[in-house]
């Protein structure tokens, strides 16, 4: 069995990944914020023991599989995401929410342009500017998305270590 605190994160991962292949209307998915990796982000942030590159990689397996993309495209994404917040992650807790947006937008758009990069190699690149939308709505929804992710955390008693 589980222990709860385990519980918490990977529903909230069910729920990034469920909120990641709902099926929207045609002119709305451009702008579906990559909601699996912002979960991500925030674990990596608050939780850096318990959430490291190897998880990056395992949900940037799921999230390939789950797209039908080259498997590993995302897993690259998201490890080197991973990587940079744990570098970061004490300079990250301290700033304001608006920092921590501005931040989380540069790292969406690497994830974003890695992507992009594995996708242009193989001949599968977008052919248009739209593509990056789910970086500027992540970015504008990361207060938000932090707020809920840190009050469920402290509600079922998932702390850090410092």
């Amino acid at each position: 069995m589980l222990p709860n605190n385990l519980k918490v994160a990977l529903l909230s991962l069910f729920v990034a990944f469920m909120l990641t292949i709902i099926p929207l209307p045609g002119w709305v998915v451009e702008f579906r914020p990559d909601w699996v990796t912002l979960v991500l982000i925030y674990w990596a942030m608050a939780l850096p023991e318990r959430t490291g590159v190897t998880i990056g990689w395992l949900v940037g397996l799921m999230l390939d599989v789950s797209h039908g993309a080259i498997l590993g495209q995302h897993a690259l994404g998201l490890m080197l995401v991973i990587y940079i917040v744990h570098i970061q992650h004490q300079r990250l807790r301290v700033a304001s929410l608006v920092q921590q947006a501005i931040v989380i937008f540069f790292l969406l758009l690497l994830k974003q342009l890695i992507v992009l990069w594995v996708s242009g190699i193989v001949g599968h690149a977008p052919d248009t500017w739209l593509y990056f939308m789910p970086t500027i709505t992540g970015a504008m929804l990361w207060p938000w998305i932090y707020i809920i992710m840190r009050d469920v955390r402290r509600k079922f008693g998932y702390r850090a270590h410092y």
